[in-house]
């Protein structure tokens, strides 16, 4: 029986879950809303909630600590104490939401959204862009272009066009 653990292990080794749920925290703070299995939103919560508290305390300690969980990375860091925190100052918990979605098609796993609790506000003030994946490609230029020529069909295209010359023999 599993009572009284609190450790959701979500079969991964204790460093693999660390930087996994560090991930997550990084990826909700920087999109306010990420999609993934129930199972990780509902460990998550605790981690993202926690940080909303050290950041709202906003202190040099503070952020050092939180930069020490969310590996270093200081972007993140920043948004957290500069936008998030702030929003969650009159909050005394309860920072994030989980909304269920229904099963994943290929195995069957329960999904879920995980957003901050007032992240509706955050959409309808500033709206992010949306980052397009792949190379961006300029669309080409309509210019005047030549007319088309006709395809040739696939026997034409296999004979030669014309005829080689013959060899001559040179004459002395």
């Amino acid at each position: 029986m599993r009572h009284q653990k609190s450790v959701v292990k979500l079969g991964r080794s204790q460093s693999h879950r660390d930087a996994l749920l560090a991930n997550q925290v990084v990826s909700l703070i920087e999109h306010n809303r990420i999609k993934t299995t129930l199972a990780k939103a509902k460990a998550v919560r605790p981690f993202a909630e926690k940080l909303v508290t050290l950041g709202k305390k906003n202190t040099l300690h503070a952020r050092r600590t939180a930069l020490s969980y969310l590996r270093h990375n200081e972007g993140a860091v920043h948004r957290l104490f500069a936008e998030v925190a702030p929003r969650a100052a009159e909050r005394k918990g309860g920072y994030t939401r989980i909304v269920k979605l229904g099963q994943r098609k290929s195995d069957a796993a329960p999904m879920a959204f995980i957003e901050w609790v007032d992240g509706s506000a955050i959409e309808e003030a500033a709206p992010e862009p949306v980052k397009a994946k792949g190379k961006k490609t300029a669309p080409k230029p309509a210019t005047e272009a030549a007319p088309k020529k006709p395809r040739a069909s696939k026997a034409a295209a296999s004979e030669p066009a014309e005829p080689a010359p013959a060899p001559t023999e040179a004459a002395e």
